[in-house]
C-alpha cells in the first residue's frame, strides 16, 4: 500500500511537467533575453559590492529581487536548451531513480515521532538556549565572546518565531558595538513582533549613525507605514529612491509598496 501510495504522488508531481512536455512550444526569444539581462544584473552586483558601491544588506536585498524576477521569467524560455528530449528522458529517469534510492536505503515502515518526543525535543531545545542565557548573563558584555553568543541566540530565536526574545538579544548584540545590519535585524523583528513604535524609535537612533543605509532606510519607511503614518513613509521611500543607484534591483520593490500607501 505504501508504494501504491508513493507511486500515486510521483506521478502527481511530475504530471504539471508532462504537460508542459506536450504542449507546443511558443516565441522563446523575449524570455531569453530576459534572462540574459538577469544575469547580466546579477554579474554587476558582485562587482558593485567588490568596489565597494554596495553594502552587505544592499547587495542581499538588491540580490534577492534580482534571482526574484529571474524565477518569474516564463518557463517556455527554458524549452530550446536542449529540445524535448532530454526532459522526456528525466521524466521516466528520475522517479526511477528516486524509487531505487529509497528501495535501498529508505524504512517505509518507521513510525512519525510521537507528539511526546517532539514535546521532549522542544523542552530539550529550551533547555539549551535556558543554559546560554544563563552563560552569556555571566560574560562581561565588552567580551567578543557575548556578542557571537547573543548573536547566535538572536538567530536561534527568529528562526522559532519568537521575534521578541530575538529583538532582545540583537539588543544585547548592539551594546558591544553599533552595526547597522543588526540594528536593521533588530528594527524588523520589532516589527514582526507588532511593536511598531519601538521599531521607529531603534529606527530613528540608528539611521543618523548609519545614514546611506538601504535597509534602515527601507525599514525606517516600513515602520512608518504600519504605525499609519502614510506621507511619512512615502517621504522616507521617495529620498531613498532618489539617491538609489543607477538600474537598483530593489527600486521595483520600494515603488511597489509607495503605490500601496493609501
Amino acid at each position: 500500500m505504501t508504494w501504491i501510495l508513493a507511486g500515486a504522488l510521483a506521478l502527481a508531481a511530475l504530471l504539471p511537467l508532462a504537460l508542459v512536455i506536450w504542449r507546443p512550444a511558443r516565441a522563446l526569444d523575449r524570455g531569453a533575453a530576459d534572462r540574459a539581462l538577469y544575469r547580466a544584473q546579477l554579474a554587476e552586483l558582485e562587482r558593485d559590492r567588490a568596489l565597494g558601491r554596495l553594502d552587505e544588506a544592499a547587495h542581499a536585498a538588491a540580490l534577492i529581487e534580482v534571482q526574484r524576477r529571474l524565477l518569474a521569467v516564463p518557463e517556455a524560455a527554458l524549452a530550446r536548451l536542449g529540445g524535448r528530449g532530454p526532459l522526456i528522458a528525466g521524466l521516466a529517469f528520475i522517479p526511477a531513480l528516486a524509487f531505487a534510492i529509497y528501495f535501498l536505503n529508505g524504512l517505509p515502515g518507521m513510525p512519525s515521532a510521537t507528539f511526546a518526543e517532539r514535546q521532549d525535543a522542544t523542552a530539550r531545545d529550551e533547555a539549551l538556549l535556558a543554559q546560554l542565557r544563563a552563560r552569556l548573563a555571566a560574560i562581561p558584555a565588552g567580551n567578543p565572546a557575548a556578542r557571537q553568543g547573543w548573536l547566535l541566540l538572536a538567530e536561534a530565536e527568529r528562526n522559532r518565531g519568537r521575534h521578541a526574545e530575538a529583538a532582545a538579544a540583537y539588543a544585547e548584540v548592539l551594546r558591544a558595538g553599533f552595526d547597522p545590519d543588526i540594528a536593521a535585524q533588530r528594527a524588523q523583528v520589532l516589527l514582526e513582533a507588532g511593536r511598531v513604535e519601538e521599531a521607529a524609535a531603534s529606527l530613528s537612533d540608528s539611521l543618523p549613525r548609519a545614514p546611506e543605509h538601504v535597509g534602515l532606510r527601507f525599514l525606517s519607511g516600513l515602520a512608518e507605514a504600519q504605525a499609519g503614518r502614510p506621507a511619512v513613509a512615502r517621504a522616507a521611500w521617495t529620498a531613498l529612491l532618489a539617491s538609489a543607484p543607477e538600474g537598483a534591483p530593489w527600486r521595483g520593490m520600494v515603488e511597489r509598496r509607495m503605490q500601496a500607501l493609501p
